[in-house]
Protein backbone atom coordinates (compact mmCIF):
# COMPACT_ATOMS: atom_id res chain seq x y z
CA UNK A 1 0.00 0.00 0.00
CA UNK A 2 1.57 3.56 -0.77
CA UNK A 3 1.58 5.65 1.53
CA UNK A 4 0.78 9.66 1.03
CA UNK A 5 2.84 12.43 3.07
CA UNK A 6 0.43 14.70 4.77
CA UNK A 7 1.19 18.48 2.89
CA UNK A 8 1.26 21.37 5.43
CA UNK A 9 -1.39 23.71 5.86
CA UNK A 10 -0.86 27.27 4.19
CA UNK A 11 -2.34 29.76 6.29
CA UNK A 12 -3.79 32.32 4.66
CA UNK A 13 -2.23 35.94 5.13
CA UNK A 14 -3.99 38.52 7.38
CA UNK A 15 -2.85 41.42 7.26
CA UNK A 16 -1.87 43.57 10.40
CA UNK A 17 -4.50 44.62 12.75
CA UNK A 18 -7.21 42.06 11.17
CA UNK A 19 -8.31 38.56 12.12
CA UNK A 20 -10.03 36.23 10.46
CA UNK A 21 -13.45 34.91 11.26
CA UNK A 22 -14.94 31.33 10.80
CA UNK A 23 -16.79 32.69 7.28
CA UNK A 24 -13.46 33.24 5.99
CA UNK A 25 -13.77 37.34 6.49
CA UNK A 26 -11.54 39.58 7.31
CA UNK A 27 -12.54 41.79 10.40
CA UNK A 28 -10.90 44.57 12.05
CA UNK A 29 -9.08 43.38 15.33
CA UNK A 30 -10.53 46.69 16.93
CA UNK A 31 -13.89 45.58 16.34
CA UNK A 32 -14.18 42.15 18.14
CA UNK A 33 -15.37 42.03 21.19
CA UNK A 34 -13.15 41.20 23.98
CA UNK A 35 -15.03 38.53 24.92
CA UNK A 36 -14.38 36.78 21.68
CA UNK A 37 -10.26 37.96 21.76
CA UNK A 38 -10.15 36.62 24.89
CA UNK A 39 -11.88 32.89 23.97
CA UNK A 40 -9.79 32.91 20.60
CA UNK A 41 -6.42 33.25 22.22
CA UNK A 42 -7.24 30.30 24.81
CA UNK A 43 -8.24 28.29 22.23
CA UNK A 44 -5.08 28.83 20.44
CA UNK A 45 -3.19 28.58 23.34
CA UNK A 46 -4.60 24.72 24.55
CA UNK A 47 -4.66 23.80 20.84
CA UNK A 48 -1.29 23.25 19.87
CA UNK A 49 -0.35 21.92 23.97
CA UNK A 50 -3.26 18.91 22.72
CA UNK A 51 -1.49 18.66 19.48
CA UNK A 52 1.61 18.13 21.16
CA UNK A 53 0.19 15.39 23.80
CA UNK A 54 -1.47 13.72 20.83
CA UNK A 55 1.68 13.35 18.95
CA UNK A 56 3.89 11.94 22.02
CA UNK A 57 0.55 9.32 23.09
CA UNK A 58 0.71 7.98 19.15
CA UNK A 59 5.09 8.23 19.24
CA UNK A 60 4.68 6.07 22.56
CA UNK A 61 2.36 3.73 21.22
CA UNK A 62 4.08 2.90 18.27
CA UNK A 63 7.45 2.91 20.14
CA UNK A 64 5.75 0.23 22.83
CA UNK A 65 3.80 -2.14 20.41
CA UNK A 66 7.80 -2.36 18.61
CA UNK A 67 9.35 -3.34 21.92
CA UNK A 68 6.80 -5.52 22.96
CA UNK A 69 7.22 -7.32 19.86
CA UNK A 70 10.40 -7.48 20.12
CA UNK A 71 10.51 -9.40 23.56
CA UNK A 72 8.24 -11.87 21.85
CA UNK A 73 10.72 -12.38 19.09
CA UNK A 74 13.55 -12.74 21.66
CA UNK A 75 11.14 -15.62 23.66
CA UNK A 76 10.89 -17.41 20.38
CA UNK A 77 14.40 -17.25 19.87
CA UNK A 78 15.57 -19.02 23.32
CA UNK A 79 12.70 -21.77 22.37
CA UNK A 80 13.79 -22.18 18.24
CA UNK A 81 10.28 -20.44 17.53
CA UNK A 82 10.06 -18.59 14.75
CA UNK A 83 6.70 -16.06 15.92
CA UNK A 84 5.12 -14.40 12.61
CA UNK A 85 1.75 -12.72 11.57
CA UNK A 86 -0.83 -11.44 13.93
CA UNK A 87 0.96 -11.42 17.40
CA UNK A 88 -1.67 -12.17 20.02
CA UNK A 89 -2.49 -10.46 23.18
CA UNK A 90 0.47 -10.11 26.03
CA UNK A 91 0.37 -9.32 29.65
CA UNK A 92 4.08 -8.18 30.78
CA UNK A 93 4.59 -7.35 34.59
CA UNK A 94 8.19 -5.87 36.19
CA UNK A 95 9.93 -7.85 38.20
CA UNK A 96 8.78 -6.34 41.29
CA UNK A 97 5.27 -7.01 40.10
CA UNK A 98 4.48 -3.42 40.56
CA UNK A 99 3.85 -2.36 36.95
CA UNK A 100 1.56 -4.39 33.94
CA UNK A 101 1.52 -3.60 30.38
CA UNK A 102 -1.04 -5.64 27.95
CA UNK A 103 -1.13 -5.51 24.67
CA UNK A 104 -4.73 -6.57 23.37
CA UNK A 105 -5.99 -7.17 20.56
CA UNK A 106 -9.99 -6.62 19.51
CA UNK A 107 -11.85 -7.86 16.70
CA UNK A 108 -13.53 -4.27 14.84
CA UNK A 109 -16.41 -5.25 13.32
CA UNK A 110 -19.28 -2.83 11.16
CA UNK A 111 -22.71 -3.66 9.92
CA UNK A 112 -23.22 -4.09 6.38
CA UNK A 113 -27.24 -2.78 4.72
CA UNK A 114 -28.68 -5.92 5.78
CA UNK A 115 -29.09 -4.20 8.80
CA UNK A 116 -31.99 -2.68 7.62
CA UNK A 117 -33.71 -5.81 7.23
CA UNK A 118 -33.27 -6.99 10.63
CA UNK A 119 -34.58 -3.26 12.26
CA UNK A 120 -37.26 -4.14 10.18
CA UNK A 121 -37.76 -7.66 11.73
CA UNK A 122 -37.25 -6.80 14.92
CA UNK A 123 -39.72 -3.77 14.77
CA UNK A 124 -42.21 -6.07 13.47
CA UNK A 125 -41.77 -8.27 16.43
CA UNK A 126 -42.17 -4.99 18.57
CA UNK A 127 -45.57 -4.07 17.16
CA UNK A 128 -46.92 -7.21 17.52
CA UNK A 129 -46.44 -7.98 21.25
CA UNK A 130 -46.49 -4.33 22.79
CA UNK A 131 -49.81 -4.18 20.93
CA UNK A 132 -52.36 -2.26 23.52
CA UNK A 133 -49.47 -2.58 25.30
CA UNK A 134 -46.67 -0.19 27.11
CA UNK A 135 -44.39 1.14 24.10
CA UNK A 136 -41.54 1.97 26.51
CA UNK A 137 -40.79 -1.87 25.40
CA UNK A 138 -40.52 -1.14 22.15
CA UNK A 139 -38.63 2.64 22.84
CA UNK A 140 -35.79 0.26 25.18
CA UNK A 141 -35.03 -2.02 22.22
CA UNK A 142 -34.93 0.79 19.86
CA UNK A 143 -32.00 2.49 21.36
CA UNK A 144 -30.02 -0.03 20.29
CA UNK A 145 -30.04 1.18 16.88
CA UNK A 146 -29.47 4.97 17.65
CA UNK A 147 -26.28 6.35 15.87
CA UNK A 148 -23.91 7.88 17.71
CA UNK A 149 -21.82 11.36 16.70
CA UNK A 150 -20.55 9.64 13.75
CA UNK A 151 -23.65 8.01 12.63
CA UNK A 152 -22.51 4.58 13.38
CA UNK A 153 -24.63 2.06 14.83
CA UNK A 154 -23.10 1.23 18.54
CA UNK A 155 -22.17 -2.78 18.14
CA UNK A 156 -22.04 -3.63 21.51
CA UNK A 157 -25.73 -2.76 21.76
CA UNK A 158 -27.03 -4.49 19.21
CA UNK A 159 -25.14 -7.11 19.66
CA UNK A 160 -26.71 -7.44 22.87
CA UNK A 161 -30.20 -8.13 21.51
CA UNK A 162 -28.37 -11.25 19.52
CA UNK A 163 -28.06 -12.38 23.58
CA UNK A 164 -31.67 -12.65 24.58
CA UNK A 165 -33.20 -15.97 24.22
CA UNK A 166 -36.66 -15.43 22.66
CA UNK A 167 -38.18 -18.16 21.31
CA UNK A 168 -39.96 -16.66 18.21
CA UNK A 169 -39.74 -17.10 14.53
CA UNK A 170 -39.48 -13.64 13.50
CA UNK A 171 -37.84 -12.68 16.25
CA UNK A 172 -34.98 -15.87 15.27
CA UNK A 173 -35.27 -14.43 11.37
CA UNK A 174 -33.74 -10.77 12.41
CA UNK A 175 -31.00 -12.47 15.16
CA UNK A 176 -30.00 -14.44 11.60
CA UNK A 177 -30.23 -11.04 9.74
CA UNK A 178 -28.07 -9.34 12.66
CA UNK A 179 -25.80 -12.32 12.09
CA UNK A 180 -25.28 -11.72 8.60
CA UNK A 181 -24.87 -8.36 8.37
CA UNK A 182 -21.93 -8.36 10.96
CA UNK A 183 -18.48 -7.65 8.78
CA UNK A 184 -15.27 -7.70 9.91
CA UNK A 185 -13.47 -4.33 9.16
CA UNK A 186 -10.18 -5.02 10.74
CA UNK A 187 -8.00 -5.23 14.16
CA UNK A 188 -7.44 -2.80 16.68
CA UNK A 189 -4.82 -3.09 18.83
CA UNK A 190 -4.38 -1.66 22.71
CA UNK A 191 -1.49 -0.75 24.91
CA UNK A 192 -2.73 -0.80 28.87
CA UNK A 193 -0.85 0.26 31.56
CA UNK A 194 -1.52 -0.44 35.32
CA UNK A 195 0.02 -0.05 38.77
CA UNK A 196 -0.45 -2.62 41.33
CA UNK A 197 -2.29 -1.47 44.64
CA UNK A 198 -0.38 -1.34 47.65
CA UNK A 199 1.15 -5.22 47.91
CA UNK A 200 -2.52 -6.58 46.66
CA UNK A 201 -2.87 -8.63 43.96
CA UNK A 202 -5.11 -5.65 42.09
CA UNK A 203 -4.06 -3.28 39.44
CA UNK A 204 -4.95 -0.08 38.99
CA UNK A 205 -4.94 1.36 35.39
CA UNK A 206 -2.71 4.46 34.53
CA UNK A 207 -5.11 6.26 32.31
CA UNK A 208 -3.69 7.65 29.16
CA UNK A 209 -7.25 9.64 27.84
CA UNK A 210 -8.21 13.09 29.20
CA UNK A 211 -11.52 11.82 30.51
CA UNK A 212 -9.84 9.51 32.92
CA UNK A 213 -7.48 11.76 34.41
Amino acid sequence: MSTQTAQPIVQPHIPEGFMQNAAGHLVPADQVREQDLLRDALVNELTPKAIALHTALAEFKTAALQDIDDLVAIAGDRYGVKLGGKKGNVSLTSYDGRYKIQRAFREVVAFTEEIEAAKELIDSCLKRWTEGANQNVSAIVSQAFRTNSKQEIKTGKVLELMRLNIEDEEWQLAMQALKDALQNVGTAVYIRVYERIGQTDQYKPIPLDLASV
